[in-house]
């Protein structure tokens, strides 16, 4: 059979699968295989479907996915989160403003803590969204601005997604980290002043304070030796990832093993830690981590299709008139994974197409590093995106609004995003390039 008629039935596969709403793991071991039975036959498969999968997930790269996932366990299940938040709280309370803005600060730099978006906008509205509402900002706008803040640990270091992304192209995860770094700093700083311009505009489109409902929030009994603690764990878990790894004192897996530890060690000083806490979060970790790990399995085994299929070189071919206009192309390529991401969370996009972008953003002037970052900002707005905007999702499904509502209004930060933040990486490319380079 012909490589491009077995690209086509791989590729309906493949969607009928993603419609029947099988596992996006599933969807990419039975494609996979199918692909190479269409091209080899049965005598292809047993040395691929024996070797692969096993040294791809052996890799020692990607031992920093369980440690990074247990830190973030750990930091979740001790409040060091709500203790964070109410400080932040009480410093800027006579300013909703400001309380808007620190609290996208807050959701990047938690997020960097525990690099899942879903979690940090779950645990943000529980004790954000009655404060925000109280300061007189429309419900709505209060839950987007809360997915907007979740949706920054995307991007700031130690994203599970820049993880797989390094452990799906080979590049350097500690480098990644760098070069997301100044990036993710100028989207945060973006975002926050954006909110000088959002909050009056809300308060005018908002039917007024009237249809707030909301429980009052829990009163938390938090003594002067928590908020040290707490603070004190941050810095120690950030100094451990950024620091230790731009210093070569830690690789990424022992920074993940350093930032574990950190907050344990806080858990315990926050008398949080009992059999149920320990339990609970091994647990996670082991759902979470196996739930990755099988997708990248799944991954690997539909990237050798891609690979033996030619399917990458068919599409730069297609694509060749365009290659001599190269911002075009990754342009191209970013509207497409925006598109993805609206559908289908990050990392299982990562893991589908890596394989075929990279080569073609390499034909178009981006190394690995560059269309890496690019890629997973984008992933940031489809965060935000309807209709599968997984951060609006995690905070309808805490405060009970509807989500089209807020996706009224997370849109805005989605725009922001793809209008401010990739024009001006891709007009200055050593934004991204800088830090890696002087590691």
């Amino acid at each position: 059979m012909s490589n491009e008629i077995a690209i086509i039935l791989v590729l309906l596969l493949f969607v009928v699968l993603l419609a029947l709403g099988t596992h996006i793991g599933t969807v990419l071991i039975a494609t996979g295989i199918f692909g190479l039975f269409l091209l080899g036959g049965f005598d292809l498969l047993p040395g691929i479907l024996k070797n692969d999968p096993f040294y791809k997930v052996a890799s020692y790269t990607l031992t920093t996915i369980p440690l990074f996932i247990l830190m973030s366990q750990f930091i979740l299940r001790s409040n060091i989160i709500i203790i964070l938040y109410d400080l932040v709280f009480r410093i800027t309370k006579n300013s909703a403003t400001m309380l808007g803005g620190f609290t996208l600060l807050l959701g990047g730099f938690l997020g960097s803590l525990s690099g899942s978006a879903s979690a940090i906008s779950a645990a943000l509205a529980q004790v954000s969204l009655p404060e925000l509402q109280k300061h007189g900002y429309n419900k709505y706008f209060a839950a987007a601005t809360i997915a907007a803040a979740g949706s920054l640990s995307t991007i700031i270091p130690p994203s599970i997604i820049l993880i797989v992304y390094g452990a799906a192209t080979q590049t350097s995860i500690g480098q990644l980290f760098m070069a997301m770094a100044v990036p993710g700093a100028i989207t945060v700083i973006v975002l926050f002043l954006s909110i000088f311009i959002l909050y009056p505009w809300s308060k005018k489109r908002a039917m007024g304070n009237g249809d707030i409902e909301t429980k009052a929030p829990e009163k938390i009994d938090i003594s002067v030796s928590g908020y040290i603690v707490s603070l004190l764990a941050a810095v120690l878990i950030m100094g451990s990832v950024f620091g230790g790894i731009y210093l070569g004192v830690f690789t990424p897996t022992e920074a993940g093993a350093a930032g574990a530890v950190f907050s344990l060690i806080a858990a315990v000083c926050l008398r949080k830690v009992n059999f149920t806490f320990m339990r609970e979060s091994l647990n996670s970790t082991i759902k979470i981590t196996c739930m990755v790990l099988y997708i990248i399995i799944g991954a690997s085994i539909f990237g050798r299709f891609v690979t033996l299929s030619l399917m990458p070189q068919k599409i730069i071919a297609l694509i060749e008139p365009l290659m001599t206009y190269p911002i075009l192309v990754i342009l191209l390529l970013l509207g497409i994974y925006f598109i993805l991401f609206m559908f289908i969370e990050g990392a299982a996009v990562i893991v589908m197409t890596a394989s075929i972008a990279v080569p073609i953003a390499a034909q178009a002037g981006k190394t690995p590093l560059e269309f890496g970052i690019l890629m997973t900002i984008i992933c940031t707005a489809g965060l935000l995106t309807p209709p599968v905007g997984l951060s609006v999702f995690s905070v309808a499904g805490v405060s009970r609004l509807p989500s089209f509502q807020i996706f009224s209004y997370a849109t805005i930060y989605a725009i922001i995003i793809c209008v401010v933040i990739i024009p001006l990486l891709l007009l200055f490319p050593q934004l991204i390039t800088w830090l890696p380079n002087n590691m």
